[in-house]
Formats: C-alpha cells, structure tokens, sequence
C-alpha cells in the first residue's frame, strides 16, 4: 500500500533521504529535483580522525555536508605554527564558495561522515536558486556570530569559564540527530587535552585542572579520560559566565 510519505518521498533520492543535512543544513532550501541532479554529482565518505579534509591555502575542488563527528578548523603561520579557530558539526556546510583556494585548513577529530560535491555543481546551483545561496549566507552570518562570542570567551573569560563554555558548545552540538539536551548528557571528548588548550588559549595543565575542578564539584564525571557525563546542563551553564 503506497502511503502520503512514499509519495512525497518518492522524488528524493535514496542517498539524502535518511541524511540530517538535507532537513538542517543548506540541502533545506533545495526541492527534490535539484536534490536529484545534486545526488548524482555527489559523493559520501568516512574518514578517520586526524585525516586532512581541507589543506590551508589549498585549491577548492569540492565542497561538503558534515553528516556526523567534529570537524576543526586551523589556521597556520608561515613558521608552522597553527591554531584552531573553530569547530564544525554536522550538518555544517564544509567550504568557501567562489574561493579560489581555502583560507583554513580542516581535519576530522572524530570519525567523521561527509557529504561531497564538486565546487562547479554547487555555484552553478546557488546561480539557480536564490535559497541556497541565501541559506548559506545564514550559516555564514550564524558563523560569524559564534566567532564572535569566542572572541569574548577568550579574550575576557577565566580559566574555568572558558573549559566550562568549550563543554556545554560540544554538549549542544556533537549529536545533531537527537534533540537538544535538557538535563544531563554524555558525549566523548572529540578534542585531545593539547587541541582544547590550543582552542581555548590554556596550557593543558590548566585544562587538566579545571576539568578536575568541575569533576570535583560534581557538575561533571569523566570516565575513561574521554567520556564526559554532565550531571546537569544548568549547572554547567551556571560556570560558563555568561
């Protein structure tokens, strides 16, 4: 028996029905035919943490959908110094278009599901529908202010708020499949101790003494050194100092 749902699912193609990006992320604003000529150009993968996704001043090819894990964004110096200046999460959009070559460099922190397409497929799309190019105008703006409001966390936060602020960001965000927690959570950390003290501007021995001091106040528990329980969003909020 066909159902209202398979009708109206009957034009999408198989590759996007069950994806997240297609219902929160830029694929939102495209109907089922675009979504059709998009699939056909696309391609999906899963890598590995520490794999390269985006070289820092590498020619742009292709762009891609995050469908699940942490992606970081860094930024390098001419002496080979690097520093990470954002995170991304499914179902960020991972890429500049009508750049020539990236500005950041990006690599999987997790295990890591991306959706991919070709540069030329995406930009000629944007030129044909205005609701693409305008809801990836949105995520940039959205970007913007988060880079924003880390300013402020690094430039004018303690110690502790700025661990604090780094676990409720990850608690809200590294499962995009479920709703928004309202209580506890758990989540693994999808940083290493040394990249969270590059993110949040600390030595690792200040991370590791903070995470110990909201282990030891109760508001978190940390089990196996990477699984994190937070006991209670609001109290974790609480030392965010916002």
């Amino acid at each position: 028996m066909t159902t209202r749902k398979d009708i109206h699912n009957s034009d999408i193609p198989v590759l996007c029905q069950s994806c997240e990006a297609r219902h929160g992320g830029v694929c939102a604003a495209l109907d089922n035919h675009q979504l059709q000529a998009l699939s056909k150009a696309s391609w999906k993968r899963k890598v590995e943490p520490g794999t390269e996704l985006v070289g820092d001043a590498e020619a742009v090819g292709s762009y891609s959908n995050v469908l699940s894990g942490v992606v970081k964004l860094t930024k390098g110096l001419s002496d080979g110094r690097q520093q990470i200046v954002g995170l991304q999460f499914a179902p960020d959009f991972l890429g500049r278009p009508f750049k020539v070559e990236s500005r950041l460099g990006a690599e999987a922190t997790t295990d890591v599901t991306l959706c991919s397409f070709p540069k030329a497929a995406v930009e000629r799309m944007m030129k044909e529908s205005p609701g693409l190019e305008h809801r990836l105008l949105q995520q940039t703006l959205a970007e913007l202010d988060d880079a924003r409001d880390w300013m402020v966390t690094l430039g004018r936060k303690t110690a502790g708020e700025k661990v604090a602020s780094f676990l409720l960001l990850i608690a809200r965000n590294i499962d995009p499949a479920s709703p928004p927690p309202a209580e506890k959570t758990t989540f693994d950390l999808p940083l290493t101790r040394a990249d969270i003290a590059d993110f949040l501007g600390l030595t690792i021995e200040t991370v590791s003494r903070q995470l110990t001091k909201l282990r030891a106040d109760g508001v978190i528990t940390i089990e196996n050194n990477r699984h994190v329980i937070v006991e209670s969003l609001e109290r974790l909020e609480l030392r965010c100092g916002d």
